[in-house]
């Protein structure tokens, strides 16, 4: 435990922090003393009423500022927000489902062309290592915006 010593106004006083807390107690105080001092000659005959006006000057100041910080915020549209979450949540009801029918062409036997004769193999017909390929590159483009569409669903309706 610590001690800071403040001069505000015309008086000293000693206040006990935690370690390494000395300078930030100390700007704290130095704040209070310009409040302090912007009193002028209108200081009140108790040293009590005078504290009390320049908490009031740095609490007036707070107000301000959190007044500004609500004002630039962006308001936040509790009709937008569900809309955008049910929006979301088709988005990859309806992602999921073209997965589901590429993963099940995938795997029936009759989705995938007959083999080819040699001859045919080079005048256009793509190899059955190819038609995998492409399966599995659909695949993963389907997946990745799954995935995509969720991550923004979670971001947008963090409570939903």
């Amino acid at each position: 435990m610590s001690t800071v010593t403040l001069n505000i106004g015309p008086k000293t006083y000693t206040i006990a922090c935690a370690d390494g807390e000395e300078a930030h107690i100390e700007g704290l105080g130095a704040m209070i003393a310009e409040k302090y001092a912007l009193l002028g000659a209108s200081r009140a005959p108790l040293e009590a009423q005078n504290l009390l006006f320049a908490a009031l000057f740095l609490a007036d100041e707070l107000a301000e500022a959190r007044k500004r910080a609500a004002a630039s915020e962006p308001a936040a549209s509790p009709e937008t927000e569900p809309a955008e979450a049910d929006a979301l949540r088709e988005t990859i009801a309806q992602l999921e489902s073209e997965l589901e029918a590429v993963r099940q062409a995938a795997a029936t036997p009759a989705a995938r062309p007959p083999a080819a004769p040699q001859a045919d193999l080079f005048v256009g017909t793509a190899p059955a290592e190819d038609v995998s390929d492409t399966l599995a590159e659909q695949l993963e483009a389907l997946a990745a915006r799954i995935e995509a569409s969720a991550a923004a669903l979670e971001a947008a309706a963090p409570s939903a």
